[in-house]
C-alpha cells in the first residue's frame, strides 16, 4: 500500500448551514427498478425475452410503479421485449415504462417507435459530465459539454410528435455527477431544464448519478442539498438518486441523499449492477420499514422473490445479505441465542401489533416471510440456551432452566467433535441418548405399585408401595418399599440396594404431545453422596412413572 500517495482526498462542498443531519426520512421515494436495464448488462447471460417478461412481472408485484425497460434503440431483444410488454398489454395502468436512449436522432426516432401504444414514459436521456470523462473520453470543455446536453433536449422535443398519444416525461443524468464540480452539475442542469420547460404540474426528473463513489455518504449529502437549494424552480423538479456501491456504501449514501432533499430513487434488487452493483433497493426499503415507515414495496414473501432472482438472473445472494440472507435470522453466539429465546418467548403474551424490541432482530421475520426455526444454529460456539431452545420449538421439550448448563456442554462437545454445526435432529438425538434411552448401570425389569389407604385417625395419609426387579450392573435385584408417593416408594426402595445413595433436590414435569398421544416428561435432579448434582430426564404415558424414569436416567448419567 506504499503508493497511496497517488490518491487524494474527495473535496468538500461549499454548503453552510447544511439541514440534512437533522432530518428524518417520514415517506417512501418514488421507486423506479432499473435491474432489466443496469442488472441486465452486468450478467455473464443476459436475460432473453421470456426471462424479461417474467421479471417485469416480478417487478410490478413488488410495487414498482417505475421500471426501466433498456435501451430500445440499440438492442434488438430489449426492442422487441418492449414491443411485447405493450402489444400484450402487460403494463398496468399505475405503471411507467422508462427508457433509456443516447442524444442522436436515429436512435430517439428508435426509441419513439418502441414506445408506440404505450400510455405514459419516462425518457432517459444522459452525458457525462466530470472532469476526467471531459479530459479523456471527449476532450471537450465545460461549454461543449453542456452544449451536448441541450442538443439532446432539442433532439426530443424535436421527435415528440411521434410520440403518437404517449405521455412523454423527461429525464437527465448528468452521468458521473458524484465526480462531476457541484456548481457545474448545477449548471448543465440548469441548462437541459430550461430548454425542456418543465411545470409544477409536468416536473423534470434530475437524475443524479453516483456512478462511482469517491466520497464519504456525508459528503453525498452534501451534494444533494447544495443541488437541491441551488437548482431554480425547485417546485418543477423531481430529485432522483442512482446511487452505485463502489465503497461499499450504496445505501448509506441513499439514505442521505434522501435526508438531503431527494425525492426518487433508481437502484435494483439485491443490488445487482456492474462493478461492485447498484443501489440495493430491497435494503433501502426495509431500513425503512424497520424505522416505522411504509416502504410502499411488498417485502412479504422475500425469500420467494430471492429465488425468483436468482433463477432469472443466475446471480447468487450471499448468505449475509441483509433481510434475505440464509443467516441473517441465525444466531451462533450463546449470548445471542439466549437473549432472543427471552424477546420471543416474552413476545407470546404480547398483543400481535405490540413494538418489535427481540434483541439481536431488527423486524420480525414473519412480517418478511421468514420463519423462526432458523433464529438458532447451534455449534461449538453456542451458549446454553440456544440448544433448549431449539428442543422446546421443534420438540416440545422444556427443558428447566437449571438444567440448560447441563444439556449446552453436550451439545459443545458434540458439535466440537463433528466440527460443524448441528442440526435440529441431531439435538433430539443428543437429548434421547444422553437421557431416555440410556439404560445402565440401572435398568428396571419389572416393577408394580399399590396404593395404602390411609386412616387419618393416627395422622397417616395415603400411601404407596412399590416392588419389582432391577438390575444393577448386570446383577438382579429384587426391591420393594413404601413411601409417599410412587417416586418416593421406589427412591426408598433403592436406598436397599448396592446403586449407590442420593437425594432428590429438584423436580419438575411437563405433558408433551397431544390426544392419546399425550405423555409427560419429568426432569429429576439428584445429589449424590459426594455432593455431585445430575440431572436426569424420564418419559412415560403415566405421570409416577415418568418420575422414576428420570430418577433411574439421572443415576445412570457418568
Amino acid at each position: 500500500m506504499m503508493m497511496s500517495k497517488k490518491y487524494r482526498p474527495f473535496g468538500q462542498i461549499p454548503l453552510e448551514n447544511r439541514h440534512w443531519p437533522d432530518a428524518v426520512i417520514t415517506r417512501a421515494p418514488v421507486w423506479c427498478s432499473v435491474d432489466l436495464r443496469d442488472g441486465n448488462q452486468a450478467l455473464v447471460n443476459p436475460m432473453g425475452i421470456e426471462q424479461k417478461l417474467e421479471f417485469f412481472d416480478l417487478l410490478v408485484k413488488t410495487g414498482f410503479k417505475e421500471i426501466e425497460v433498456g435501451f430500445p434503440s440499440a438492442s434488438e431483444t430489449e426492442y422487441n421485449f418492449l414491443r411485447r410488454l405493450i402489444e400484450e398489454n402487460r403494463v398496468p395502468d399505475d405503471v411507467t415504462l422508462q427508457v433509456l436512449c443516447q442524444a442522436r436522432e436515429h436512435l430517439v426516432i428508435k426509441t419513439f417507435e418502441a414506445l408506440k401504444g404505450a400510455s405514459k414514459a419516462v425518457f432517459h436521456i444522459y452525458n457525462s459530465t466530470s472532469p476526467a470523462q471531459r479530459k479523456y473520453t471527449f476532450h471537450k470543455s465545460k461549454e461543449e459539454i453542456v452544449a451536448i446536453a441541450v442538443d439532446g433536449i432539442k433532439c426530443v422535443k424535436k421527435c415528440l410528435p411521434m410520440a403518437d398519444g404517449t405521455d412523454i416525461r423527461l429525464e437527465y443524468s448528468p452521468e458521473s455527477f458524484s465526480s462531476t464540480e457541484i456548481d457545474f452539475a448545477v449548471e448543465i442542469c440548469e441548462a437541459v431544464k430550461n430548454e425542456w420547460g418543465p411545470t409544477p404540474e409536468k416536473k423534470i426528473i434530475l437524475n443524479l448519478p453516483t456512478t462511482v463513489e469517491c466520497a464519504t455518504p456525508n459528503v453525498f449529502a452534501d451534494q444533494i442539498e447544495y443541488f437541491c437549494t441551488h437548482i431554480s424552480g425547485r417546485d418543477s423538479v423531481i430529485v432522483s438518486l442512482h446511487n452505485h456501491n463502489d465503497r461499499g456504501e450504496g445505501v448509506a449514501s441513499c439514505e442521505m441523499g434522501l435526508l438531503a432533499g431527494a425525492d426518487r430513487v433508481e437502484g435494483t434488487l439485491f443490488g445487482n449492477g456492474e462493478r461492485t452493483g447498484n443501489l440495493d433497493i430491497v435494503t433501502v426499503a426495509l431500513n425503512m420499514y424497520s424505522q416505522g415507515v411504509d416502504p410502499e414495496l411488498d417485502f412479504s414473501t422475500i425469500m420467494e422473490t430471492a429465488g425468483e432472482y436468482q433463477r432469472l438472473t443466475g446471480m447468487p445472494i450471499h448468505p449475509r445479505t441483509p433481510y434475505c440472507g440464509e443467516l441473517v435470522y441465525t444466531a451462533f453466539s450463546g449470548s445471542h441465542q439466549d437473549a432472543i429465546r427471552k424477546g420471543m418467548a416474552a413476545r407470546e403474551g404480547m398483543p400481535q401489533d405490540a413494538v418489535w424490541d427481540v434483541p439481536y432482530l431488527p423486524i420480525d421475520p414473519h412480517d418478511i416471510g421468514r420463519e423462526y426455526e432458523g433464529i438458532i444454529r447451534i455449534n461449538s460456539q453456542s451458549g446454553k440456551g440456544g440448544a433448549a431452545f431449539i428442543l422446546e420449538q421443534d420438540y416440545g421439550i422444556a427443558m428447566p432452566k437449571a438444567m440448560h448448563p447441563a444439556f449446552g456442554a453436550i451439545v459443545k462437545t458434540a458439535a466440537d467433535t463433528a466440527q460443524r454445526e448441528l442440526k435440529p435432529a441431531e439435538l433430539y438425538d443428543l437429548f434421547l441418548s444422553t437421557w431416555i434411552e440410556k439404560k445402565t448401570p440401572l435398568a428396571i425389569l419389572d416393577l408394580a405399585e399399590t396404593h395404602i389407604e390411609g386412616s387419618g385417625i393416627d395422622g397417616r395419609s395415603e400411601q404407596v408401595s412399590c416392588r419389582g426387579v432391577v438390575a444393577w450392573n448386570g446383577q438382579k435385584i429384587t426391591i420393594g418399599a413404601a413411601g409417599d408417593g410412587p417416586l418416593d416408594a421406589f427412591v426408598q426402595a433403592l436406598h436397599e440396594t448396592p446403586v449407590p445413595r442420593f437425594n432428590i433436590t429438584a423436580f419438575h414435569e411437563h405433558s408433551i404431545g397431544s390426544g392419546s398421544d399425550t405423555s409427560a416428561l419429568a426432569y429429576v435432579q439428584i445429589t449424590t453422596e459426594d455432593s455431585r448434582q445430575v440431572w436426569g430426564v424420564g418419559k412415560s404415558s403415566n405421570v409416577g412413572r415418568a418420575g422414576i424414569n428420570a430418577v433411574v436416567s439421572a443415576v445412570n448419567q457418568p
